[in-house]
């Protein structure tokens, strides 16, 4: 007995009922089903559901996180290495320094910071690209400006500073972000000739040169280091030549030594680098350094207690500035300076992790960008901590985000956000938006 299919079932029109209802399910179950993307970020897997998403992951929250950890820390610090300097007849004013002066000053600083990291944030990576050999030109202008007798600010004869009212700004922070933005649009640039030495690398040099020129005229050493280590970090993570980068390496190795040989007060500082405690140094070149050494000395372990630093008590000069670790060192010990190494450590590799990652999403100036500030960061704070611990030669570099200064928390701050920025522009692309 052979079955009948109903009129209203027959093969051609249930199978095509079938494989249409089939086909509405899966679309349907495919916008339920979570699509998991082979990335972490920051610890967590990041999933996505549609190509085109209304809402983003975000940023990176540990990396906020530890900046305002180490922001609130200096503020902190800066307060107690700088109680203190209102006896001090060196600073006195009319009236004098209160004991919150600095502590209010930066403060201030730090609420300029957050609002202009906050508007930073906002700017698209491709708007700092457009707008990189222009912001370089401005930083140019601001450090021949500073060098104009009556406008900048002449402070132990170093002319560095320019007046703006509510604070003094330092040309060279601005220059060192405008290398970081303009060393990556180069290499963006320059992409397909990176072989070639003269046509690839010789414009770059040129740019440090004139930079470097300018701040040894001020004169400030300790920034032109950092601009030309930024500089030639973002050649070598570029993909430059090998043996291209090593022959620069080996050419600035021999500009500065040829700089301190030339200059007598340097090579001063590089002997009493080599012995502090001498008579003969241990009240000029080798003071800041022997009483730095002094300080820590004292910290031991565990510090002598927070704002129980004597070293403070005007015997370290700058020690809200330049040597607030040898502070850290005195009143919370070798925990403290570990903790701080600790802290700098994981934020230069994370921002180094994100740049790398923008590199991977075929986003090369974001990436090279974010690596620019992470050698930036990383090698200033070597530095700064090498020359509080002895390990260095004496060196007019503060700490980041840490130390007491306008411009420097200033920038430092705005360099961050960027980094923030490149990480959700990043999260963005992984879950299918677009940027």
């Amino acid at each position: 007995m052979s079955a009948r299919l109903p009129a209203a079932a027959t093969p051609n029109e249930g199978g095509s009922r079938f494989f249409g209802w089939f086909r509405r399910a899966a679309k349907s179950g495919m916008d339920a089903l979570p699509m998991h993307l082979p990335v972490r970020l920051g610890g967590a897997d990041i999933a996505q559901t549609r190509a085109a998403p209304v809402r983003v992951a975000g940023f990176d929250q540990p990396l906020v996180w530890v900046t305002i950890a180490l922001l609130m820390w200096g503020l902190v610090m800066v307060f107690s290495a700088s109680i203190a300097m209102g006896d001090n007849p060196r600073f006195n004013r009319v009236g004098g320094y209160s004991e919150s002066y600095h502590l209010i000053r930066h403060a201030i600083s730090l609420v300029f910071a957050f609002v202009a990291g906050l508007v930073a944030f906002q700017i698209p990576m491709r708007t700092w690209e457009r707008t990189a050999p222009w912001l370089f030109v401005v930083a140019l202008l601001l450090l021949v400006i500073v060098l104009i007798p009556h406008v900048g600010i002449n402070v132990n004869g170093a002319r560095r500073w320019l007046p703006l009212g509510f604070m003094r700004f330092q040309p060279s922070e601005l220059a060192k972000l405008a290398m970081v933005f303009y060393a990556a649009s180069y290499m963006v640039r320059k992409m397909e000739i990176k072989e070639r030495f003269f046509r690839a690398v010789l414009p770059m040099g040129v740019a440090v040169v004139v930079v470097g020129m300018l701040l040894l005229a001020e004169p400030d050493m300790g920034a032109f280091m950092v601009i030309a280590i930024i500089a030639m970090g973002i050649l070598f993570l570029g993909g430059v030549n090998a043996r291209m980068f090593f022959l620069i390496a080996m050419l600035v190795v021999v500009a500065f030594a040829t700089m301190v040989a030339a200059s007598p007060w340097r090579r001063e500082r590089i002997f009493a680098y080599l012995d502090p405690f001498s008579e003969e140094h241990a009240l000029g070149k080798g003071y800041q350094l022997s009483h730095s050494l002094i300080a820590i000395g004292r910290g031991e372990i565990f510090g002598v207690g927070l704002g129980g630093s004597v070293e403070k008590l005007h015997w370290l000069p700058e020690a809200h500035t330049d040597f607030l670790l040898a502070v850290i060192g005195e009143e919370l010990g070798l925990v403290g300076v570990l903790i701080a190494i600790a802290l700098f450590l994981w934020l230069t590799r994370r921002i180094m992790h994100i740049g790398r990652q923008a590199i991977a999403l075929d986003r090369v100036f974001a990436g090279l960008a974010a690596q620019g500030v992470g050698v930036w960061m990383g090698f200033q704070t070597f530095i700064n901590m090498g020359v509080n611990l002895g390990a260095l030669p004496t060196k007019g570099l503060t700490l980041p985000l840490m130390s007491f200064g306008g411009s420097a928390i200033l920038m430092n701050v705005v360099a961050l956000a960027v980094v923030l920025r490149v990480d959700y522009e990043n999260r963005v692309l992984m879950r299918g938006g677009r940027v």
